[in-house]
């Protein structure tokens, strides 16, 4: 079971990223997947989640109306697209995976990625 957040980098504010999450060695189809940040000095924070069959969608208050979760289970696969990016939201982002709906606490998500560097800087 490994899942592998990509799509990071230095973006200015205001501008656009998409990050994406590869899930191999399970279907991912009976598991809610979540999108989290931990900036230096911070707790791990949700960000965004989809649930298992892609049709519902929370978000922090922070992401709302700027950044969209989407999934194709098909493909493995999740992505978070970031719109609007301010240097707040420069943070080391996760994707997790878990056995059931969508929350924002880290300790109940069962499997993580490494995390991909995301940087909102002009």
């Amino acid at each position: 079971v490994q899942l592998q957040a990509f799509g990071g980098g230095l973006v200015q504010p205001g501008g656009s990223l998409r990050l994406s999450c590869a899930i191999s060695g399970f279907r991912v189809d009976h598991y809610a997947i979540g999108w989290f940040r931990q900036a230096p000095g911070t707790e791990r924070g949700g960000v965004a989640c989809v649930n298992e069959d892609g049709g519902r969608f929370y978000y922090s208050q922070g992401a709302k109306d700027r950044f969209t979760v989407s999934r194709d289970n098909a493909k493995n696969t999740v992505w978070l697209q970031m719109n609007a990016v301010k240097p707040e939201d420069t943070a080391l982002y996760y994707c997790a995976v878990r056995y059931s709906t969508c929350n924002f606490r880290a300790a109940q998500y069962d499997t993580w990625g490494q995390g991909t560097q995301v940087t909102v800087s002009s």
